[in-house]
């Protein structure tokens, strides 16, 4: 599968010609501020509904449209890869639209894609309409870190902090209250999973307003010292000679990324069906993921604010990836007796999220470095976790049980605590490109 070069979606922030002035800014207005850190908040709200919606119902869908394991495998494997197909646009889309209206335009599509699965008469439509939402969630991903950084240069880690409260709110709200909502709608999945798309359109009302203010407007580039433009190769500026692939905490930003993405898709995509087939009921499998997820909204808004005051956030890395080991263990031991404990560990592993985030707006100095870094360790990371769900799929369907497939969820927590160490050294991507 090829992808563009990560270099040529690099220039959202840094595309400035040299020989013209830039242009004064207008003074932003003085509720924009506030309307931003709703928006932000509306949208992370909308970043996960469209995937833990679809887990403690996954059982009922495959009924309704007879999908075998390895189909609904490949649904779980779905947000990984639309993450990481349709997120190499966003950078340069929000360089011809701006970040605003791409945001808008997310919301818009997860909205519709929601919606129309709901009334998907088969798995190709579902499956249609899934990519769809997802498509929208995926440039929304990459550009919240660029939008923090641009919007909050001196409160990266708290607005982080705050828009990660928001996406793990987002994420539990839908696996606690799919099931009851269904229910309470006649008891048809299509209801209760297409009821989510009223709130994507809700949320898109703020960014109408910030998609048309051009108060805020690109950083300009830096300066190239001499010495570099000399030594750059013939075919380009300086700027886009230079690869980010040659960067080695940019790589380990990107596994780090894309293992706790594994970790997460699998969690949300099937951890309700271990506790189903433990014994447990399906509202109860859905309180437990709620659960889950739930324990990101007080840990993402303390967490971010612990990282970026720390110089190495390897430790992080680790203690996170524990918690996670742990929580493997007990649901391979006892996933009915202690469900509740091991759903509070993975909770507590699942703030990997919020870190490798904060990591992002931490390894790079200016807003360009942000948008480089944001655009390769997510679209690289998102697209090395799509085999993930879909492994774990398979090895459910052919081997009957979840000895081998919690097996491949541990042995996945080892190389990420790794990659976290080394992405949360103390350096830039600056200082290595």
């Amino acid at each position: 599968m090829s992808m563009p070069p990560h270099d040529d979606l690099a220039t959202l922030d840094t595309e400035a010609p040299s020989t013209r002035e830039p242009e004064p800014r207008r003074a932003a207005s003085p509720w924009r501020g506030r309307v931003m850190v709703v928006g932000l908040l509306l949208a992370a709200l909308n970043l996960r509904p469209a995937v833990t919606s679809l887990g403690p119902l996954l059982e009922e869908v495959r009924g309704g449209l007879r999908m075998s394991g390895t189909v609904a495998g490949l649904l779980t494997s779905m947000p990984a890869a639309c993450f990481g197909l349709f997120g190499v646009t966003a950078p340069r889309l929000a360089r011809r639209w701006g970040p605003g209206a791409v945001v808008c335009a997310g919301l818009a599509a997860i909205a519709t894609g929601l919606a129309l699965r709901a009334f998907a008469g088969g798995t190709a439509a579902f499956l249609g309409a899934s990519a769809l939402a997802l498509a929208g969630i995926a440039v929304s991903n990459i550009l919240m870190p660029v939008i923090v950084k641009r919007s909050f240069p001196d409160r990266v880690g708290s607005m982080t902090g705050l828009y990660s409260m928001g996406l793990s709110l987002g994420t539990a709200s839908a696996a606690a209250a799919t099931v009851p909502m269904t229910d309470a709608l006649g008891g048809s999945w299509r209801a209760g999973l297409g009821m989510w798309a009223l709130l994507a359109a809700v949320a898109a009302l703020p960014w109408l307003f910030l998609a048309r203010d051009r108060t805020h407007r690109p950083e300009p580039a830096a300066p190239v010292p001499e010495t570099t433009a000399a030594h750059a190769p013939e075919n380009g500026p300086a700027g886009r000679a230079t690869r980010i692939t040659r960067s080695p905490t940019a790589w380990a930003m990107a596994v780090f990324f894309g293992l706790q993405s594994t970790a997460a898709y699998i969690t949300m995509g099937w951890m309700p069906q271990i506790f189903r087939d433990a014994g447990v009921s399906a509202s109860t499998a859905g309180v437990l993921l709620a659960i889950t997820m739930a324990m990101g909204v007080p840990l993402a808004f303390v967490l971010p604010r612990i990282a970026a005051g720390l110089r190495n956030q390897g430790v992080l890395a680790v203690i996170l990836g524990v918690f996670g080991l742990t929580g493997y263990a007990g649901l391979w031991l006892a996933p009915a007796a202690g469900s509740w404990a091991w759903a509070v560990l993975l909770g507590i592993s699942n703030c990997a999220f919020p870190l490798a985030l904060t990591m992002i707006g931490l390894r790079a100095r200016t807003g360009a470095g942000v948008v480089r870094l944001s655009a390769f360790a997510q679209s690289t990371g998102y697209l090395l976790s799509i085999p993930g769900p879909l492994l774990v799929g398979t090895l459910y369907q052919h081997s009957g049980g979840w000895g081998r497939p919690l097996a491949l969820m541990a042995g996945l927590m080892v190389p990420q605590i790794l990659a976290g160490v080394l992405a949360g050294r103390d350096r830039t991507l600056e200082d290595e490109i």
